[in-house]
């Protein structure tokens, strides 16, 4: 009889065992799909965000062009933003308000990876060759000064103003070659 008890006990003790390695192994496939559920939910989640981010950029260029108008079509209201040199003349502030709106919709399409660092840098050396650009960039260098350096609007004001300064180096009436883009 102790044979036949410890044939019984250890056929249960088996069936026993392969139901808890089953029973784990069904939870681990469980696991295995929440978290590859989770994964996806994070991902639709992330695209979501990033969505959103860029149309809250695209909304905040609408504001900044329409105030840049404002700002441009009154000189009573330009006075609020008018950070430049006092002895300007209001015609002239007028087109570096221009000018910046030319310049900051080249950052938001380099922002919005819309042009790569060759056709930003190719729009700028284009928007240099107007002297009003080039004044307007002399005068706002105290503005720039004020950006932190790291940040995306500092690294393209740094690009810009090594770009000038090749420009007005630079020995050779074909400025459309002057200057080497950035490769990143």
């Amino acid at each position: 009889m102790a044979t036949q008890s410890f044939g019984v006990r250890g056929i249960g003790s088996v069936v026993i065992a392969g139901a808890a390695l089953m029973g784990a192994a069904l939870a681990l496939a469980a696991q295995r799909r929440r978290l590859e559920e989770a994964r996806i939910r994070i991902e639709e989640l992330e695209q979501e965000e990033l969505s959103q981010q860029r149309s809250a950029r695209a909304r905040q260029q609408r504001v900044h062009w329409e105030l840049s108008l404002k700002a441009i079509d009154d000189p009573s209201l330009a006075a609020v933003i008018n950070t430049y040199d006092p002895e300007i003349p209001p015609a002239k502030v007028r087109q570096f308000f221009f000018a910046n709106a030319w310049y900051v919709n080249l950052f938001h399409l380099d922002q919005a990876g819309v042009i790569d660092q060759k056709d930003l840098y190719g729009r700028l050396r284009d928007l240099f060759q107007s002297p009003v650009f080039r004044e307007y960039w002399r005068a706002s260098r105290p503005n720039r000064a004020t950006l932190t350096y790291s940040s995306d609007e500092a690294r393209l004001g740094r690009l810009a103003d090594r770009l000038l300064e090749e420009l007005e180096e630079a020995d050779t009436e074909e400025w459309w070659v002057v200057g080497d883009p950035p490769t990143s």
